[in-house]
């Protein structure tokens, strides 16, 4: 749908009340344009560089619409267009070259396009308006949003919102996940701690038709052997000393939707037996009840163990090993993706600037950064960020000495 349509005077009139929009483009100029546009008729403008850094808006901020490029620099731009749709419905969705979600024409979209094409008129000695002119974004019932633009190649496979880097490992992650996702086959998510085990999870379960449903997390190593049994499969009142009350389990609380059973390696092999009951039937059985219960739950676990090594050594169940691990995913450590190092820096400041004074990094600080090996991971570059963004005190500027990862050794 090209921007050419003209726009109700009495709509610029007689808008009066500021209403939130978030611009999502990596072109500065554009965003620059639309909102010079947008807050002439009293909108309220928040800008995303990005696909993540756009959903970190809709969250925080709840627009009543979008404007999103036709490229973004991390993500697939039909694939976040339609995780919007799903879980943001009450969003109205526009791409930012006129492209729509096929919805009527009200005065809120009216003036949306009013703006886009004032800022068309003023690019247009720099901008191919050819680009202007892309077919719409069609929504089939599933949500899922599907780009058709006559003589275009379809884009190549893009990042996930939660997914920071563009390393070919993570692009490999992304596409696992976008394979598996859909169906309900047991995950099971290996990799060393602080990586982003329970991302992925997230990740896998978000874009799985039971996103509506429960995601329920477990950490199988935080609850003591004696009361890992009651947590997960519930039980009856009276079934131990203190259980004054009959409780319903992890398992049953998260019926329809998702289960993830964080560090599984640390289960006790007496658990392992029932929890592997529970996958091959889907059955459980409360502690202290007689009866059996059907339960729809999709299981995703994590571990940063070697199951199979444990399996051989007699510390976990090798049928219940291969029973997880049908689709077995690895998260690579941050070593072996540093590449990506900038862009997870630069997104963690930015994640920090919503809640303390926004900082960047020196050249000097960010070369530091690269030196480490980071052997906590993701989660240890958090807490060196952080720590980093003290110490710089008033300083906007992140410099080298405030760089501090703490010693394997003392």
């Amino acid at each position: 749908m090209a921007v050419t349509g003209g726009v109700e005077a009495g709509v610029l009139l007689g808008a009066v009340s500021t209403r939130r929009v978030v611009l999502a483009s990596a072109d500065t100029g554009l965003r620059d344009r639309l909102k010079s546009s947008l807050a002439g008729m009293r909108w309220e403008v928040y800008e995303a560089s990005g696909g993540a850094e756009a959903m970190a808006r809709l969250e925080d901020v709840r627009p009543e619409a979008l404007l999103v490029d036709s490229w973004l620099p991390d993500l697939e731009v039909s694939e976040f267009a339609g995780q919007i749709q799903l879980l943001y419905p009450a969003v109205e969705l526009m791409r930012m070259d006129g492209g729509a979600d096929g919805g009527a024409r009200s005065p809120r979209r009216n003036e949306l396009l009013h703006a886009l094409r004032e800022a068309q008129e003023q690019s247009v000695a720099v901008t191919d308006t050819a680009a202007w002119n892309a077919a719409p974004l069609t929504v089939p019932r599933a949500g899922r949003i599907v780009e058709s633009e006559p003589g275009r190649s379809p884009e190549p496979a893009a990042m996930l919102p939660e997914m920071i880097g563009e390393s070919a490992v993570m692009r490999e992650l992304a596409r696992l996940i976008r394979l598996v996702a859909p169906r309900s086959t047991t995950v099971l998510i290996e990799g060393e701690t602080g990586t982003g085990k329970e991302v992925v999870a997230k990740a896998v379960h978000r874009l799985s038709d039971r996103v509506s449903k429960p995601f329920a997390v477990l950490n199988c190593a935080a609850i003591p052997e004696s009361l890992l049994e009651a947590e997960l499969f519930g039980h009856t009142r009276g079934a131990f000393t203190g259980a004054v009350q009959s409780r319903t389990g992890r398992i049953e609380a998260a019926h329809g939707g998702t289960l993830f059973l964080d560090e599984i390696g640390e289960m006790p092999l007496a658990l392992q037996a029932k929890m592997l009951r529970f996958l091959e039937y889907g059955e459980l059985q409360r502690v202290g009840d007689n009866e059996t219960t059907r339960v729809d739950v999709r299981i995703i676990a994590a571990t940063h163990q070697p199951l199979e090594k444990r399996s051989e050594e007699g510390t976990f169940r090798l049928d219940l090993y291969h029973r997880l691990a049908v689709f077995p995913v690895e998260v690579p450590a941050l070593r072996d993706r540093m590449e990506d190092l900038g862009l997870l820096a630069e997104h963690i400041l930015m994640k920090m600037g919503q809640r303390m004074p926004r900082k960047r990094l020196s050249e000097a600080a960010m070369a530091q950064l690269m030196e480490h090996a980071w052997p906590g991971n993701v989660r240890e570059l958090m807490h060196v960020l952080e720590r980093a963004t003290i110490l710089a005190g008033e300083n906007r500027e992140i410099g080298a000495e405030e760089i501090r990862p703490r010693r394997a050794t003392r």
